[in-house]
């Protein structure tokens, strides 16, 4: 698991830019530099999906928690979640394919990559 701590602002669609934020440790294990070359890059984001399920106030800061939910042969799903004043406030799953810019086509997650996204795996009776 990664944490991220940000500071709330009072635009709903902020969320989306925190748990996006959030995922740049998980991309640092393909590309530790975060170079977004068409030549380095391999992963593109496919689906994201976000819940509210409570209330995020202002004057506190949010804990963006982020985890591996699933790992496949050439795209894994990413799940996140934020905490504020030790409440959920807001879950959300990104879908992203490990992909060849170049020659436009989805390639195999290498097992390296693999194993290092395994050991930030979340069991699914952990989510709440």
């Amino acid at each position: 698991m990664f944490t991220t701590t940000v500071t709330p602002s009072f635009f709903f669609f902020v969320l989306a830019r925190w748990f996006e934020m959030a995922r740049n440790p998980i991309f640092r294990i393909f590309e530790p530099d975060l170079n977004l070359s068409h030549s380095v890059w391999t992963l593109i984001m496919a689906r994201t999906e976000y819940d509210f399920v409570g209330e995020l106030f202002f004057q506190y800061d949010v804990e963006i928690r982020t985890f591996i939910e699933r790992i496949g042969t050439k795209s894994f799903t990413v799940y996140q979640e934020a905490w504020q004043e030790n409440r959920l406030c807001a879950k959300g799953k990104a879908v992203v394919v490990h992909f060849n810019f170049e020659q436009k086509e989805t390639t195999p997650i290498p097992e390296d990559k693999k194993a290092k996204l395994t050991a930030h795996l979340i069991s699914e009776s952990s989510q709440k």
